[in-house]
């Protein structure tokens, strides 16, 4: 049976705008929406005023879902070794959100990031229709975590668990591993989506999605709207100097995380040797105390919106990326989208977005002194390299990341997934 357009899908998201994987999901539904696709989005916190973002009314409700993150993390907090990446048992019942799916009786239920308590890992199988979850870290095929780093426990059940401090087999890490062994063979009809190669092969590893398919598609960027803007004017709107080259280094809590690098980025940046170099930071405000790099450092706080963020990338004269771990690596295709090239490890995510010395670098993960070989590269590559390497950055992200190329590859997709369901 031929499923014909509008599809009707369900994006399912703990949250709509706020972090790195709402952000990506709100701009595929984004642009669905503009691809004929009847695309809602469901949440447990809305922050948006979207129409076709839905959350559940009600002063008690919405108190509720603000404390079901602290109540999921309880399990956790009896591991006093853990460490302090993200961990989510998703045990929490009561949550209605199976429910609520089934009533709003879409074509693809299209789950993305769900932890925070939004839904108990035994309620998967009581959604009705088939399931696309695109996946945007590693929770889903782990026992619990969400970044694994160097850990492959998760290719046997987890235990032992080092994100938990655990030297027990029977940890809280194999028991949400075993939950999930028992639950998803229960879910019918399940598509994974890795949004990087890296993560898709990950998943594949994993013996939760033995027998699923599973595939790779990005994350999409509108570029029509992160595009190239004018560098000095871009400057004086956020008063940095015109006759530095700046290094840019931003994520939501860039110099917190320790997933996002700052601290290997500090070790390279303190290997260059230039007078002519200034560092812009976003998604930080200010430390107490000076990070010593030899060179002046902007802090320009959180930014909210893209068209702050576009004017941010085409301000800077190289974007870091020197993450221990990128799932994709929005930041990356941002800037590139802008037209300014991005030096990174080269490893996960990334190896998608940046070819090494065409639109960019890929330093050796986790060497600081390649990240600074990299970054001095960029900056003082020959004039028409440099052009070019901006000009291969942009047509990377046209060609493989732009909204109307990823959008019709999940209509694809859904229209497979919904014929076969069918059959």
């Amino acid at each position: 049976m031929k499923q014909t357009s509008p599809v009707k899908v369900l994006h399912v998201s703990t949250l709509d705008t706020q972090g790195g994987a709402a952000r990506a999901t709100y701009r595929l539904h984004s642009a669905l929406k503009a691809n004929n696709v009847d695309s809602k989005l469901l949440v447990q916190n809305k922050s948006s005023d979207d129409p076709y973002v839905i959350t559940e009314a009600g002063i008690t409700k919405k108190i509720i879902n603000r404390l079901r993150p602290t109540l999921d993390s309880i399990p956790v907090k009896f591991y006093k070794n853990r460490g302090e990446s993200l961990f989510s048992p998703a045990y929490l019942p009561f949550s209605n959100i199976a429910k609520k799916i089934n009533e709003i009786n879409p074509d693809i239920v299209h789950l993305h990031w769900v932890c925070h308590g939004m839904i108990k890992i035994e309620d998967l199988n009581k959604i009705k229709a088939p399931i696309v979850w695109t996946l945007h870290d590693n929770w889903a095929f782990t026992g619990g975590c969400h970044i694994m780093w160097e850990c492959k426990k998760y290719q046997d059940a987890c235990g032992c668990c080092p994100r938990l401090g655990s030297d027990s087999e029977k940890d809280l890490s194999r028991r949400v591993f075993n939950r999930k062994s028992r639950a998803f063979p229960k879910v019918k009809h399940l598509t994974v989506v890795g949004v990087s190669s890296w993560l898709a092969e990950c998943a594949k590893r994993s013996p939760l999605f033995k027998n699923r398919n599973i595939v790779n598609l990005p994350n999409p960027l509108n570029t029509n709207k992160f595009k190239p803007f004018d560098k000095n004017k871009a400057r004086e709107l956020w008063n940095l100097p015109k006759d530095k080259k700046l290094i840019l280094f931003g994520a939501n809590s860039a110099t917190a995380d320790l997933n996002k690098g700052f601290k290997e980025l500090c070790s390279a940046l303190r290997k260059l040797k230039s007078d002519d170099i200034e560092l812009v930071i976003f998604g930080s405000s200010e430390p107490e105390q000076s990070q010593n790099l030899g060179f002046a450092a902007n802090y320009l706080g959180h930014v909210f919106d893209d068209v702050s963020l576009l004017t941010i990338y085409s301000a800077a004269d190289v974007m870091i990326v020197p993450s221990l771990q990128e799932a994709f690596g929005q930041t990356a295709s941002e800037s590139m989208a802008c037209g300014t090239p991005v030096v990174a490890f080269g490893h996960t995510g990334l190896l998608d977005i940046i070819d090494h010395k065409e639109n960019g670098y890929l330093a050796t993960p986790i060497d600081s002194d390649d990240l600074a070989k990299g970054i001095d590269w960029v900056l003082n590559v020959e004039a028409d390299i440099y052009e070019k390497l901006c000009l291969s950055a942009r047509n990377k992200v046209i060609n493989e990341f732009d909204n109307e190329v990823v959008a019709k590859k999940y209509i694809k997709l859904y229209e497979k997934v919904i014929n076969e369901t069918h059959q």
